[in-house]
């Protein structure tokens, strides 16, 4: 009589009848020897490899759950998810933000370093095998997940050695790309502790900002360089921390240069308010509640601050040259930033925003006006660019642009008399200006 299908699969559910009525009945060491006996006969006839990486095991510094295992949810949600066919959406905490995760059973194919290296992953309910998944003693076990990692055995050295640090890497930065930034502010929170915080919506990029495209571009190479530059920093002995000197005028733009370094690392922004700050054991505790990679930002730098771990120090001041030289040497503010009136350049970010334009036949009066006649902010330009109403007329809004410049030595000599005549009536010198003002005439 030859081979028949029927009969493997009756024999099969009939051992797994059998396991069901015995199993209750089986010390758990016992059925832990049982187990490892499968594995290890079914390990001599595949070349396959798998790794466990079970939701509660090693570092559980994230609520009870691995941090290992939520690198390799957030990779696979990042990485894998267009080739599974269920998913499961998640909601971060305080986050507006949906993420996607593999479902439960679910299994997705991985290709590392160009097609070399196939790795299949499977997410699980627990982490027995398969065998041993039909019946459960608990509801605890069958609550527990683990992701189980296969590949060719020729691939073990490649896995230990790059590719689960690379999963490690990547599903981390796949985190915090999902999580709801904040922006810290130190007054005392609801719960006791020394920073209260809100969603830090902030919409300012790069590509958003108005200012010159090259003096962008060094800050970006320069972000750039301290976000990849871990391993530099310590290989040279030097905290992992940067410091930015922003200084310039008001209205120019300092506070969205802020937002938008924190929206281009992904960093939580820590807003601190050094007036309402009591004594160093304070600001001690202050900086031991902040997390890593954020940015701290001090707008009054008339004090000496040392900031160590992976953190982005950014000072603001309108007046830089009254600043302490030791205030601003190199190791503390590393670059300097200056933030400067609105030139033609950045004109032309403004007009794409604002006006969705990249040339008019009025831009030629524009950049005279703004590289050789008047200093006048971003702030100020970007207001004169907005739409009165709903019907939006580029032609008219571009030439009452150029009709407010050319108002503006006129506003500056008004504003310079009255200040001569305050100082006079006050005794004071008739030299004195107002530093506040935002627009001037060169």
């Amino acid at each position: 009589m030859g081979f028949r299908w029927r009969d493997l699969f009756v024999a099969a559910a009939s051992l797994v009848f059998v396991w069901c009525k015995v199993r209750p009945h089986i010390p758990l060491e016992i059925e832990d020897h049982i187990a490892a006996l499968v594995r290890a006969l079914f390990a001599r006839v595949t070349p396959y490899v798998t790794v466990t990486i079970d939701e509660h095991a090693g570092d559980t510094t994230f609520g009870g759950r691995s941090e290992l295992y939520l690198a390799a949810e957030s990779y696979l949600g990042a990485t894998c998810s267009a080739g599974a066919r269920r998913l499961r959406a998640d909601l971060a905490d305080g986050s507006d933000r949906v993420s996607l995760a593999v479902a439960d059973n679910e299994e997705v194919v991985d290709v590392f370093r160009g097609g070399g290296a196939r790795m299949w992953w499977r997410k699980t309910a627990k982490t027995r095998s398969f065998f041993f998944a039909w019946t459960r003693r608990n509801d605890a076990d069958e609550e527990r997940r683990a992701y189980e990692l296969t590949f060719h055995r020729r691939h073990r050295d490649l896995v230990e050695a790059a590719y689960l640090p690379h999963v490690l890497a990547a599903g981390r930065a796949a985190a915090v790309r999902n999580r709801q930034r904040r922006l810290f502010t130190n007054t005392a929170s609801e719960d006791g502790g020394a920073w209260s915080h809100v969603k830090l919506d902030h919409p300012a990029t790069f590509a958003k900002l108005a200012m010159d495209p090259a003096k962008k571009q060094e800050i970006i190479d320069d972000l750039e360089m301290f976000r990849n530059g871990k391993d530099y920093y310590a290989k040279v002995g030097k905290a992992w921390k940067r410091g930015y000197l922003l200084y310039g005028p008001p209205g120019t733009g300092k506070s969205t240069m802020i937002a938008a370094m924190a929206n281009f690392l992904d960093y939580d922004v820590y807003d601190l308010e050094l007036t309402a700050v009591k004594n160093n054991t304070e600001l001690r505790k202050l900086f031991i509640e902040t997390t890593g990679k954020s940015v701290i930002v001090v707008e009054d730098i008339d004090c000496s601050l040392d900031l160590t771990g992976e953190r982005i120090i950014v000072f603001t001041t309108n007046h830089k040259d009254e600043l302490d030289p030791a205030l601003i040497r190199r190791g503390r503010m590393d670059m300097r930033i200056e933030m400067s009136y609105c030139r033609f350049q950045a004109f032309k970010v403004l007009a794409k925003n604002y006006l969705d334009i990249d040339d008019h036949e009025l831009f030629p009066e524009i950049r005279r006006l703004l590289d050789e006649e008047v200093d006048v902010t971003p702030a100020d330009v970007a207001e004169n660019l907005m739409p009165r109403s709903n019907k939006r007329d580029v032609h008219a809004t571009l030439a009452n642009l150029i009709v407010t410049l050319n108002k503006v030595p006129l506003m500056m000599a008004e504003d310079n008399m009255a200040s001569t005549v305050g100082s006079d009536d006050r005794g004071g010198s008739s030299n004195d200006q107002d530093d506040g003002k935002e627009v001037s005439r060169r």
